[in-house]
């Protein structure tokens, strides 16, 4: 590909992906293609097939890096069609079901790309490049000139960590798990962050708390996004949820409501053809007011049945990270032949605890849940695999 920078890459904009590195020239020199489906692997191969597609004015399907059968430029493959005109498809992250595609204008998803910090910051790229959340970080450093620092591959959480602390990185936005992963890899070594960001799944409190505290100086905030809505909203007051006001006054031209305990919204950030007719989507999470605050109680497609009763694996999970001396955890359900479900919890200790201690605290923070809401089993371990969106997966807990 060559051709004119497009003028949402800064001209002092330079990627650094393992041991190469990219500036606008380099990404004009590599063969992407130019509109159809681009398996998006690498950022340096996305944002060039970006620029290509937009120069071309064609559509552009960034098919996640583990799509079966996906060929760069094979438009029309597993019945995606391009379109009309320039447009980003990206793929939902499916972790708890079949992922979604959805078409995007290229403005939209660039919408709420504005006050980001200057050519002196420098990212560290911990989202898959076909995300959402990836293509967020990636075009906010290159519209802002900055340091893009990505490993190949997506790379492990030590990996990053490593990355993070070769190049001095400042800009960090993950998940929650990945960065309870993060700070357990960085151990006592000292990073200059300005910015700390999490989304992708509900911030807990203990864990803002923990990010606080570990740098004091940095940026905190937790943003509201998805596949389907755009960027909705970011909060940064420290603390989980998002102000309860925003159900009667929301930021950044949305409409926030309640709906049977979902949350549903209007903005003018959504994919067309995920609102309905009235342009309210559904956001399949489940939330609680609870005074002055709105706060995220798991996903309404991740309920599992225990017996007759409907349980959010997420919400007990909540209960344990709140726990002294857990770095982290997660709750799952399994197939059981009497009740259906019962949930289990994997639980990943702070260095030094005490394994007695820690499971009579575990058990303690559950006591007053109804029974099948309570773990059945509790299993220790070093770490907790994520999936290539930074997540746990949720996949067979229906």
């Amino acid at each position: 590909m060559t051709g004119r920078r497009p003028d949402w890459i800064h001209p002092a904009f330079r990627l650094i992906e393992g041991e190469e590195v990219f500036g606008w020239e380099d990404l004009a020199a590599l063969c992407v293609p130019r509109g159809g489906i681009l398996r998006a692997d690498r950022p340096s191969r996305v944002l060039a097939a970006l620029a290509a597609a937009e120069a071309a004015g064609q559509g552009l399907l960034l098919a996640r890096s583990g799509l079966d059968g996906a060929q760069d430029g094979r438009a029309g493959a597993e019945g995606w069609q391009p379109g009309q005109g320039f447009a980003v498809t990206l793929e939902s992250s499916g972790t708890t079901g079949t992922p979604k595609r959805l078409r995007h204008d290229f403005a939209r998803l660039r919408g709420r790309l504005r006050g980001v910090a200057g050519e002196e910051a420098r990212w560290l790229l911990t989202y898959d490049p076909g995300t959402f959340a990836g293509l967020q970080v990636m075009l906010t450093a290159a519209a802002a000139g900055a340091l893009l620092v990505a490993v190949p591959d997506g790379g492990t959480v030590a990996a990053l960590a490593q990355a993070a602390r070769r190049h001095a990185v400042t800009h960090v936005s993950g998940t929650p798990s990945f960065w309870r992963a993060f700070l357990m890899a960085l151990g006592a070594a000292e990073l200059p962050l300005a910015a700390v960001t999490l989304g992708g799944e509900a911030a807990d409190q203990p864990l803002l708390d923990r990010l606080d505290e570990r740098f004091p100086h940095a940026r905190l905030r937790h943003i509201y996004a998805s596949t389907e809505a755009g960027a909705l909203f970011a909060v940064a007051d420290g603390r989980a949820g998002f102000p309860a006001v925003w159900l009667d006054e929301a930021p950044d031209g949305l409409a926030l409501r309640i709906a049977d305990g979902v949350l549903e919204v209007r903005s003018p950030r959504a994919a067309p053809g995920a609102v309905d007719a009235d342009g309210w989507l559904s956001t399949g999470d489940l939330v609680e007011r609870l005074g002055d605050r709105v706060l995220f109680a798991g996903r309404l497609d991740g309920l599992v049945n225990v017996g007759g009763v409907k349980v959010s694996p997420e919400a007990v999970e909540r209960r344990l990270l709140a726990v002294d001396g857990v770095a982290d955890a997660a709750v799952v359900a399994v197939p059981s032949p009497i009740t259906g479900h019962l949930l289990t919890a994997t639980i990943v200790p702070d260095p030094g605890a005490e394994e007695a201690p820690l499971r009579a605290a575990l058990r303690s923070a559950t006591v007053d849940l109804p029974p099948a809401a309570r773990p059945r089993a509790l299993t220790f371990a070093d770490h907790l695999p994520l999936t290539a969106a930074g997540k746990k997966s949720r996949k067979g807990a229906a």
